[in-house]
């Protein structure tokens, strides 16, 4: 077959991919070719535009690197990474709610129950504390728990490695034969995602802030159980209603509560300003036990 032309071009094009012998790759491959090529007809781009549509994605490929992933920041600000955590992660029952993943998460160092994962951020002490569970309501004994988030300016440790001097305002806990975890850390904030991109472009180009609310990111892992990524919002934040990267669940909300000196739930005498933060999950069933480095 040759001379294609606007009409003849899909079918030509689904015809030639469906020789795939994987059957799933054949499926992908068929639904790609018939979803672009409509949106590009719909659009109807010219030379120009279409040259532009290439730059940007390949400029967002150059962005990307050990510390960061433009191609995650594309997928969550169109929406995309909702949609997909969505179709996998159906809500059942009382089970915790996913959310997307996120560009800043690296494995990270492993604390004491009671640990401090905040040295090195600023912001004010903030005491994270709560209690895995199993779907069937038992405790989820030695769940591996990986917690990271910002700090108080919104800036990631792998954003200013020279500030922090290693990583930090991130650890991971391993929760105790009843279930039960409990850390230190410094009170994030808002912050905007980064905009010096081509994803931060876009955003421009539509209108659209940069900001996601206050909140801190948990990855679960325990035997039996299918590995929970979700993040624990702030109540109040302005920013939940309009998360940059639609990530905001109502389940995932929870009050950031302020205190003023006093003794902290572990029995720390404090003095000044500091914060509390409880919350419990419960981890969906799995045939397959994930083992510790699937966290990473």
């Amino acid at each position: 077959m040759r001379d294609f032309d606007e009409h003849s071009i899909t079918d030509a094009v689904v015809k030639r991919v469906r020789r795939a012998s994987d059957p799933r790759a054949r499926e992908i491959s068929e639904a790609l070719v018939r979803h672009l090529h409509a949106f590009v007809r719909e659009v109807r781009p010219t030379q120009t535009e279409w040259e532009a549509g290439i730059g940007f994605l390949t400029s967002t490929g150059q962005k990307c690197d050990e510390k960061r992933q433009e191609f995650i920041l594309l997928s969550d600000t169109l929406g995309v990474s909702t949609l997909v955590d969505s179709i996998n992660n159906p809500v059942a029952g009382d089970i915790t709610e996913t959310t997307v993943f996120g560009p800043f998460y690296v494995p990270p160092p492993e604390f004491p129950l009671g640990g401090n994962l905040g040295a090195g951020i600023d912001g004010p002490p903030m005491h994270v504390s709560g209690t895995v569970w199993r779907h069937e309501g038992t405790p989820a004994a030695g769940a591996i728990i990986d917690i990271w988030h910002s700090d108080v300016s919104g800036f990631y440790d792998v954003q200013q490695l020279e500030k922090t001097g290693g990583l930090a305002g991130r650890g991971r806990i391993i929760a105790d034969a009843e279930g039960r975890f409990h850390f230190w850390t410094r009170r994030p904030a808002p912050y905007p995602i980064p905009t010096d991109g081509p994803v931060g472009a876009m955003l421009a180009a539509q209108d659209r802030h940069p900001w996601r609310p206050e909140h801190v990111h948990f990855m679960i892992a325990a035997p039996g159980c299918r590995k929970l990524v979700t993040h624990v919002f702030a109540q109040g934040d302005s920013y939940l209603d309009s998360d940059v990267v639609f990530g905001v669940k109502e389940s995932l909300i929870e009050p950031y509560v302020a205190h003023e000196g006093g003794r902290a739930p572990d029995g720390t005498s404090m003095e000044g300003d500091w914060y509390s933060l409880v919350r419990d999950f419960v981890l969906a069933p799995s045939a397959m036990a994930p083992s510790p480095e699937s966290l990473e």
